[in-house]
């Protein structure tokens, strides 16, 4: 699969940066998509549902940042293309 079609679905990766813009204001902006380590999600993933949560990752280690973020609270940075 070609890294331009691959770009174009918008997949997210462990590791990518992500802009949040979920229900938390004050965390909205750049972090690292990083799976939810969480017994919970990690269950989810198991029983294999399509349901994907994330922990997010301050980039410069600063702050903590929000788990179990739904996939559609997260957009791929521009800066992973």
């Amino acid at each position: 699969m070609s890294d331009t079609l691959l770009s174009s679905l918008d997949l997210i990766e462990p590791g990518d940066l992500v802009i949040y813009t979920g229900s938390i204001p004050s965390l909205h902006g750049l972090w690292l998509a990083i799976p939810c380590p969480c017994r919970i999600c990690e269950a989810i993933d198991a029983f294999g549902l399509p349901d994907t949560r994330f922990a997010l990752g301050d980039p410069w280690g600063q702050r903590p940042g929000p788990h179990h973020v739904r996939r559609e609270s997260i957009t791929r940075s521009i800066a992973c293309t």
